[in-house]
């Protein structure tokens, strides 16, 4: 090949692949199937009402006024179980703060006894809910667990964070920034 074909060639294909890229992309405003926006930095936290291990109802608006950390999780996730003590012991340091952690549990997915069987394990202290109907995780638009949503005094989201294991120094330096400690 001479170099003015080659010049050529790598022009078409670098063009070829800008066009592709530009028309494949999806806009940040993309929505879901359902044609709702899914949940995302910036943005208030959608309403979720669950029960917990107790039978007791819990509501993600009763908690504004407060940091809340929502954890979509499963016993059987590795890396779920892998960040549970880290937000025990979270848990424990911002007490005072009045951080609260909520733990949904995707029981759609997973069993209740296994769920009450591993609270006491990992002696968890937090509320865990139970999201029997995966309808908690569908409105968060949930696609792999773990997944973290941590969610402002306000109710608005501050930090998405897919995948974990989380660790504690991570945990701790998003519930600072929600409590205003680090710029």
């Amino acid at each position: 090949m001479n170099r003015d074909f080659r010049i050529f060639f790598y022009v078409a294909i670098l063009t070829l692949s800008l066009i592709w890229i530009y028309f494949s992309r999806i806009p940040v405003e993309a929505t879901s199937e359902s044609g709702k926006m899914a949940p995302h930095t910036g943005f208030l936290a959608p309403e979720i009402s669950l029960l917990d291990t107790h039978g007791n109802e819990i509501k993600l608006t009763e908690l504004r006024g407060r940091p809340v950390i929502v954890n979509f999780w499963a016993t059987w996730c590795p890396p779920c179980r892998a960040e549970m003590p880290a937000m025990q012991r979270v848990e424990m340091d911002y007490a005072d703060e009045e951080v609260i952690i909520l733990a949904v549990n995707s029981t759609n997915q997973d069993s209740l006894p296994a769920v009450t069987q591993f609270i006491d394990e990992f002696g968890i202290s937090f509320p865990v809910v139970l999201d029997t109907q995966g309808i908690a995780a569908n409105t968060y638009q949930v696609s792999s667990l773990p997944t973290t949503f941590f969610i402002e005094r306000d109710g608005m989201i501050s930090d998405v964070v897919i995948g974990g294991p989380m660790a504690e120094a991570l945990l701790k330096s998003r519930i600072d920034r929600m409590l205003k400690r680090t710029p």
